[in-house]
């Protein structure tokens, strides 16, 4: 007969935390959130770590290059969404390896006998005040002049006057030669108080721009997550259906790290596809996969070979497994028996293999639950959909603004392989669906406000480090009548938040 579980599954809204003695070492400023990526032995080091326990989904509605940049400066990663053409999928990832922090290449460029109402039609296009005026109107032509918003005055100038007769020339303009690094360039801004240093190469063609306002903004991204060239490091995931193709093209346009994007990772599908990459790369090109939600599952993706495991089936947001398959299993549960396999596995074998939660976290209190509960690091889809950084258009709904959000197993979506288990290549039905969520402004503000929250909570738990908290955390069940009692009660709300992260 069917083997029958004597306990519930539980989420991880039904659990808390037990405070314990917090020392005056105990604060927030002094907590480390770095945490292993990739599978290590004892005594080495993993290929990679986190500076911060936080990826993004494999998603359309959440994972492009612009995401993974902003997320990497954040020190965390993304992975580029797999439900879309090879050629697009290695291209985004091109794009974020390409990013040279600090070095931006211009997206507004004109020639000079363009006008001043190109020059604002441009302004009002990209949003940036400075134009480049290059031989060939692009962003690597021969740099003639550059155009910012103290050489002209829209209501004393005629729209049709050439930007050649109120540039300012080349002749006037501080650059620096290709190769300068980001120290240099920013010193000479400071020197000659800039806004702007163009950087040319031996023939006088614009490589990219430095901005004195990047250097303030790396002053905020202390965490950034950078590979041993400098460059951010980038994720990319792939499906059981076309690996031999895709796998190729996102190396050679620079991805990082692999990850299997599947609903269920028990399965030969995915042992074949971690044995592809791992024949044609070995080490060099970690790859991870899942996903799973019991110690079977990730006793079979381990010796597969998989660099990290993702843990939850079903607990999305705007997943309907559940309902329309009736697998899965309470986020928190399946995290608590895949960890101690984890602990299991390493005992037994001397490999580390980190786990990461996917699904089920709605508060940022529930990100420190789950690594109170073993994940070395969570992923999370609905939480990056609500800010700027997001791929999706934020619209207004009922007088509120919004992010669109939609499911990689939704119609709109349709990405069939993602549930694939050799079938027709087709979406029989929806395991997702279509949604808003409340928009949250930008990522970095967003970011660290969470993170925040997960030092504060890490000092209450007397600790410094996610391993520390994953060995001497205490945690409780709470009953149903303990989580009424721990929100507002009794009392009459003067107003109503919109959304609690």
């Amino acid at each position: 007969m069917a083997y029958y579980y004597e306990e519930p599954s539980h989420t991880f809204n039904e659990y808390l935390l037990i405070p314990r003695y917090t020392g005056v070492e105990h604060s927030p400023q002094n907590i480390d959130l770095h945490t292993p990526l990739t599978r290590f032995s004892t005594g080495e080091k993993p290929l990679y770590t986190l500076n911060i326990p936080l990826v993004s989904a494999i998603m359309q509605s959440v994972s492009n290059d612009g995401m993974a940049i902003s997320l990497a400066k954040e020190g965390g990663l993304s992975f580029i969404f797999c439900s879309q053409s090879i050629e697009k999928q290695a291209a985004m990832v091109a794009a974020v390896k390409d990013y040279k922090a600090g070095f931006v290449e211009s997206d507004s460029n004109l020639k000079p006998e363009n006008t001043l109402e190109d020059v604002l039609r441009l302004k009002e296009k990209t949003g940036h005040t400075t134009v480049a005026v290059t031989d060939d109107g692009t962003a690597h032509g021969k740099l003639l002049g550059v155009i910012t918003g103290r050489d002209y005055r829209p209501s004393r100038m005629a729209r049709d006057l050439t930007v050649a007769k109120f540039m300012t020339p080349i002749e006037k303009i501080h650059y620096a030669g290709e190769g300068v690094t980001l120290k240099e360039a920013n010193d000479i801004i400071w020197e000659y108080k800039l806004n702007s240093l163009p950087v040319l190469d031996s023939e006088g063609k614009l490589v990219a721009f430095v901005f004195r306002k990047d250097y303030e903004s790396k002053k905020e991204h202390p965490n950034e997550l950078l590979d041993e060239k400098k460059r951010y490091l980038v994720g990319a995931g792939l499906n059981t259906r076309d690996y031999e193709q895709r796998v190729p093209a996102l190396v050679a346009a620079g991805a990082d790290v692999l990850c299997i994007d599947s609903s269920d990772g028990f399965s030969e599908w995915q042992k074949r596809t971690i044995k592809f990459v791992k024949k044609q790369y070995g080490n060099k090109i970690p790859i991870g996969a899942g996903n799973v939600v019991d110690e079977d599952g990730f006793v079979f993706l381990a010796e597969a070979g998989a660099d990290f495991i993702k843990v939850g089936i079903g607990g999305g947001s705007i997943c309907i497994t559940r309902e329309t398959k009736g697998i899965g299993r309470g986020q928190a549960t399946a995290l608590i028996e895949v960890a101690k396999a984890r602990d299991d596995y390493f005992k037994k074998t001397g490999v580390y293999i980190p786990i990461c939660s996917d699904g089920g976290i709605v508060y940022d209190h529930h990100i420190t639950m789950a690594l109170a509960m073993g994940s070395d690091f969570c992923m999370l889809g609905r939480y990056f959909a609500r800010f700027d950084e997001s791929p999706t258009n934020k619209i207004l709904v009922n007088g509120s603004y919004m992010k669109e959000y939609w499911g990689e197993g939704s119609s709109r979506a349709r990405n069939w392989q993602r549930y694939d288990s050799g079938g027709d290549s087709k979406l029989a039905f929806e395991e997702g669906v279509d949604s808003y969520v409340p928009y949250a402004g930008s990522l970095h503000d967003g970011v660290k406000t969470t993170l925040y929250k997960v030092r504060s909570t890490m000092c209450n738990c007397g600790v410094l480090t996610i391993p520390e908290l994953q060995k001497n955390a205490k945690i409780t069940l709470v009953s149903p009548s303990s989580i009424v009692e721990g929100g507002s009660h009794d009392v009459m709300l003067k107003d109503v938040r919109s959304s609690i992260r």
